[in-house]
């Protein structure tokens, strides 16, 4: 595949170091994803992340509710803001739905939630999209307070299979409009990208057609260049996927393990020039291990990146 025909060449030179404090503010509150299993492999969550950090657990088909019960449980108990993943084509219906949200609150007093269509090529019942299990209304009955829906800097396939983003663009407007009539909280919480530049025109993008949602960035956290493209191809990451690949033609790099730096240090450096900006927060993809993400996080975030046990 011509993504990974490597060749030697002459070592880049290394990103600039970027501004620590502009780095530090902008990953302040950072979030990051887990699955049941991956949180298994860690022993304590107060020995890596800040407290209070929000912590997404993704729900990927086949994984009992149970076990996404069971894992909001243990991480709300460790102090830590819970937003499990709702993905719609996965939920049979709206009983099933009702009652996910009923077991969240009383094991674990889960009062937020990300809300996707989720990656199943053929719903498993009644919903098809995140807007339909808005419709419900039942996160609202619940009384959650903050709803979180997916965001796309370089479109996505699934929802826009011939290219171009009409069909995202429709969808988000209908997600602001529902942002402006509920309580709710809201935010885009978007798929990770490699590059400042596309993320930053989108965004801008959005706040030009009237999409004032908060975005919340995904980055994916350090991990092996050919763990990284797997996701990345898997995931659909657009035009960005041209710094992994660039990064893969040399062999002297092959080996080292790929790292945030240079977007991150990017954007917060955007922000901090630009306060108004409307990217707001960080969400980490772990794609090369929890713990590795975390220690990125507390090598180079400051006091963001502090854990609790260190406070």
């Amino acid at each position: 595949m011509a993504l990974l025909k490597f060749r030697s060449s002459a070592a880049a030179p290394a990103a600039p170091a970027g501004n620590p404090a502009a780095l530090e503010a902008f990953l302040q509150g950072y979030s990051i994803e887990v699955m049941p299993r991956t949180a298994e492999k860690v022993d304590n969550f107060r020995d890596l992340l800040p407290e209070g950090t929000r912590v997404y657990i993704a729900h990927i088909e086949g994984t009992p509710i149970a076990d996404m019960v069971a894992t909001a449980k243990r991480l709300k108990g460790e102090g830590f803001d819970v937003m499990p993943h709702f993905p719609a084509r996965i939920i049979k219906d709206a009983a099933t739905l009702e009652n996910w949200i009923a077991m969240y609150q009383g094991e674990a007093d889960v009062k937020q939630a990300l809300l996707l269509a989720g990656g199943v090529e053929k719903p498993h019942g009644d919903f098809h999209s995140s807007m339909q299990l808005m419709e419900t209304g039942l996160f609202d009955k619940a009384g959650f307070q903050r709803l979180h829906v997916a965001g796309h800097p370089e479109g996505n396939r699934d929802i826009d299979p011939k290219g171009g983003d009409a069909v995202v663009m429709e969808a988000l407007r209908w997600k602001q409009a529902f942002s402006d009539r509920t309580d709710a909280q809201m935010a885009l919480a978007t798929q990770f990208a490699f590059e400042a530049g596309p993320v930053i025109e989108w965004a801008n993008r959005l706040s030009a057609e009237g999409i004032k949602l908060p975005i919340h960035i995904g980055i994916a956290g350090p991990a092996k260049l050919q763990t990284l493209i797997k996701f990345a191809i898997a995931c659909g990451v657009g035009p960005s996927l041209k710094v992994l690949q660039k990064r893969a033609k040399d062999v002297t790099k092959l080996l080292l393990p790929f790292e945030p730096h240079e977007i991150l240090n990017e954007l917060a450096a955007h922000k901090a020039a630009n306060p108004d900006f409307n990217i707001e927060k960080v969400h980490f993809f772990p794609l090369g291990g929890i713990k590795t993400n975390a220690q990125w996080a507390i090598d180079n975030g400051g006091a963001s990146g502090t854990p609790a046990n260190q406070n």
